[in-house]
């Protein structure tokens, strides 16, 4: 079965070219198209494809609000990707606020774009790290540290590590690299660890340690533990 693709972009020929890349895929079907972000949420409530790639300055309604209205419906399955030229900060927080399960710039090979899709689609998030390291990096220093939330002493040691490394846009292989555990271990942890915190994704995770500015502190760090690269327990 076929993973429905919605696409929307005020440039008709980036919208063709992505489509036709799409459509060569043979997991994937583009079931809808628009120029605009009031028909794009429109569409998308209608039509409820798997993905929809948004890009972020459309008439009518640009991509963050169109994203915004569709992620805050209590009856939506779609995920959504939010595509741009314009590298910002502010647009990649406030993505990542929405809901979004990625942020990617227009630059990307069309090969990834579609990694990205099939990503999306199975729940999973992804953000050009780059992007997305890059804005915890200015947030750190913007934040002002607070107490810990109480629900993170619901996590292990372990949990914590995990948390951290999340809150920095690491992937599972550079948690398992940086932690000397094994893929399968991390899954499990990064699960737990979204559970425990009622968390959506990692993407979530992200926000949710940069809201709380727990990047700067120390206790939350010390939580964790200061060796890693230690084996799992």
């Amino acid at each position: 079965m076929s993973l429905r693709i919605y696409l929307a972009d005020d440039h008709q020929m980036f919208r063709t070219g992505l489509g036709a890349v799409l459509n060569t895929q043979a997991d994937l079907e583009c079931v809808g198209e628009a120029s605009d972000g009031l028909t794009a949420v429109e569409d998308v409530t209608r039509l409820r494809p798997d993905v929809a790639i948004l890009d972020i300055r459309m008439p009518r309604l640009d991509g963050l609000c169109a994203t915004e209205q569709i992620l805050s419906r209590t009856d939506n399955v779609t995920k959504v990707l939010v595509l741009t030229t314009f590298d910002s900060d502010a647009y990649v927080y406030r993505a990542l606020q929405a809901g979004a399960s990625g942020f990617l710039l227009k630059s990307l090979p069309p090969e990834e774009l579609v990694t990205a899709v099939r990503v999306a689609a199975r729940g999973d998030a992804l953000i050009d790290p780059a992007l997305t390291r890059r804005l915890i990096s200015r947030f750190v220093h913007t934040l002002a540290p607070t107490s810990p939330p109480p629900d993170l002493e619901r996590l292990t040691a372990r949990e914590h590590e995990v948390l951290i490394l999340l809150s920095e846009a690491r992937s599972n292989a550079e948690i398992a690299a940086e932690l000397g555990i094994g893929d399968e271990t991390v899954k499990t942890h990064v699960s737990r660890v979204l559970a425990k915190l009622n968390l959506r994704d990692r993407t979530q995770a992200v926000v949710y340690a940069n809201d709380h500015g727990l990047a700067s502190l120390p206790e939350f760090r010390a939580k964790g533990g200061t060796t890693r690269r230690r084996k799992a327990y």
